[in-house]
């Protein structure tokens, strides 16, 4: 489902090029779940973003599907992630001028996924069908949260990649969703890689993989 394969990556700094990502690789198959842990700034959430094609590796390849994700242009990189990945951000990244529900079901009908029963069912299980005829201003930090993983999850992605999805939520919620995640690669056979610094969300994936320092330890 992922293979990311010896992934170098810099940036740009006054003092020379600064290395987030050195010699990176990994593997997941589907139905597998991975945590990424380390400390802050050891390239977890860039290594995120790379496998998402929303970066690009100064060196290495990454293959989503068994397709070269580091040979294609932005525009096939954005059908990929339309089709076959979906996304949970820190910043929720949800659409303003838009409903809580419509914003639910944004990404499937993109993908051609709607399925109005099934993200009814996500927004009962995910504490929002009160919430969805508001807009995200009108919601907390934790139910903005909880609408982008609703998104997510409502395309049936392939590949899951979330980002400390659990990190705005109380922990009766943020078990809540994490049984949402694992409940979509239970029954779909799809892949999560979760960037995360909790020890509880760690321990209910397949594999931890840890980063130091831009290196797999």
């Amino acid at each position: 489902m992922l293979k990311i394969s010896s992934v170098e990556k810099s940036y740009a700094h006054e003092d020379g090029r600064i290395p987030v990502l050195q010699g990176v690789s990994l593997a997941l198959e589907q139905g597998q779940t991975l945590a990424l842990t380390g400390e802050s700034g050891s390239g977890k959430s860039t290594l995120l973003h790379i496998a998402a094609g929303l970066e690009s590796p100064d060196a290495g390849s990454v293959h989503v599907l068994e397709q070269d994700v580091t040979a294609m242009d932005d525009s096939a990189r954005a059908n990929l992630r339309r089709r076959d990945i979906a996304l949970v951000f820190q910043q929720f990244n949800l659409i303003p001028s838009l409903t809580v529900g419509t914003n639910i079901s944004f990404q499937a009908a993109l993908s051609g996924t709607a399925d109005s029963a099934y993200e009814a069912t996500l927004a009962d299980a995910l504490g929002l069908s009160d919430q969805l005829s508001k807009y995200p201003e009108a919601l907390s930090g934790g139910q903005q949260q909880r609408v982008a993983i609703a998104r997510a999850l409502a395309a049936r992605p392939n590949l899951l990649l979330a980002d400390e999805p659990t990190g705005n939520l109380d922990e009766h919620t943020g078990a809540a969703v994490l049984e949402q995640m694992l409940d979509l690669v239970r029954k779909s056979g799809a892949a999560l890689m979760v960037v995360t610094h909790s020890p509880k969300v760690a321990a209910r994936m397949d594999r931890t993989l840890e980063l130091s320092g831009g290196k797999v330890v």
